[in-house]
């Protein structure tokens, strides 16, 4: 698992390149901002109820949380599972947010 700043991620978004990005918060932290992940809480990832990644083994995953330390288990939960390029949202959606605000 590698770490991935909140800049970097919004750069790329900001160009328009199509991110797989997953969000492990719980439902209603997503209902209070996102930045268009996939929601699949950390509770799913820890019993590996992850199918809907499955044709991501391959591919670069994000894996986002609300500071950083949730997604990193879940990153880490993911290459055990097989997945090759987990990188990890350091900072979280707190990070992100003292960054760039609601954006």
């Amino acid at each position: 698992m590698q770490n991935i700043t909140p800049e970097e991620v919004k750069e790329r978004l900001d160009k328009g390149e199509q991110l797989n990005l997953v969000d492990v918060r719980e439902p209603h932290e997503r209902a209070e901002f996102n930045i268009g992940g996939v929601l699949i809480p950390l509770g799913k990832v820890a019993l590996m109820q992850v199918e809907e990644l499955d044709n991501l083994k391959n591919e670069e995953v994000i894996v986002y949380c609300r500071s950083g330390n949730r997604s990193g288990q879940a990153a880490l939960i993911l290459e055990t599972l097989g997945f090759t390029n987990t990188k990890n949202l350091a900072g979280g959606m707190m990070a992100w947010q003292s960054k760039f605000g609601n954006q």
